[in-house]
């Protein structure tokens, strides 16, 4: 069955969210929903969220899965949100467990269970999820960027998370803690040996340089043409020397402390200190000038 597909574009963090649906069971799923989160000022608010189950109810949707395609590290999971306000569960790729190990002693979570159970279902490569009457949704395991990638076939559609952007803005990078570059070219492979066909959805979009507008749908043909880093002829190696030159002149994103942190519990926002108060932690890298107690003192 061919899908029925809202897109939500959040500017601030460059992320997109899609709402899709069973146009005979009106049955839907939400794909990397984005939580508000000003650093700056640690405020929190909805209105992304907001604005996506709005549409689901304009539409007369019932939500039965709020999917991530990955532990994102951009922008804070609205997850828990959805699935407060609709009832529908959270799922990821089964290989988060591999995420959490990485994180969850660099942020001394000992609220986080560590074995994928803080999401309400695990999702293996190859399994299918079946929304409504028969919209099914095969998880396809696509790691690289980070262990735990997946990406979500529906029909001839293709929702990749962080795997690739649009053709002219190239590839995601690979120097997370867990990613890998020659992971993700075979990922990315996988990927384009679906039909030339096939619609793909990216999570994110920044405006290459020269394009004025937004965009965040192409097609498998369109990548394997065109797309800046991984076009038919570029082999593995060539691919992995550039991406890991590329990587290492990249800064970190701006909201990857807070966005780990939270999205590694599915969500949840870290658990409230004694004086009721949140506090998202900033592991500090102390230099080689000087030492901690110069530092403290």
């Amino acid at each position: 069955m061919s899908p029925q597909i809202r897109a939500f574009f959040d500017e601030a963090t460059n992320t997109v969210t899609y709402l899709v649906w069973c146009p005979d069971s009106r049955h839907a799923v939400i794909i990397d929903p984005v939580l508000d989160y000003d650093h700056a000022s640690g405020k929190v608010s909805t209105h992304s969220v907001d604005r996506v189950l709005a549409a689901a109810e304009e539409e007369g949707l019932t939500i039965d899965w709020a999917l991530e395609t990955h532990v994102h590290a951009d922008h804070l999971s609205g997850a828990p949100l959805i699935k407060a306000r609709t009832g529908a569960g959270i799922a990821i790729g089964e290989h988060v467990k591999e995420v959490q190990k990485i994180f969850r002693p660099v942020f001394m979570a000992d609220d986080l269970k560590g074995d994928g159970a803080d999401f309400d279902r695990l999702l293996k490569d190859g399994e299918t999820i079946t929304i409504g009457n028969d919209m099914d949704i095969k998880v396809m395991h696509v790691p690289g960027h980070t262990p735990a990638d997946v990406a979500y076939i529906i029909g001839n559609h293709a929702f990749v998370g962080d795997t690739m952007f649009m053709p002219d803005y190239g590839t995601a990078r690979a120097d997370f803690p867990g990613g890998d570059a020659r992971t993700l070219y075979r990922s990315i492979r996988k990927i384009l040996d679906l039909p030339p066909e096939t619609t793909l959805h990216m999570c994110h979009d920044y405006k290459a340089p020269g394009r004025d507008e937004y965009a965040w749908t192409t097609t498998v043909a369109e990548q394997r043409a065109n797309n800046l880093h991984v076009h038919d002829g570029i082999s593995e190696d060539e691919f992995v020397e550039m991406r890991e030159a590329r990587d290492a002149t990249l800064k970190a994103p701006a909201l990857i402390m807070p966005s780990i942190q939270t999205n590694m519990r599915a969500g949840r926002l870290p658990p409230a200190e004694t004086n009721g108060v949140r506090y998202m932690k900033v592991p500090i890298k102390l230099p080689t000038t000087a030492s901690e107690d110069e530092l403290a003192d």
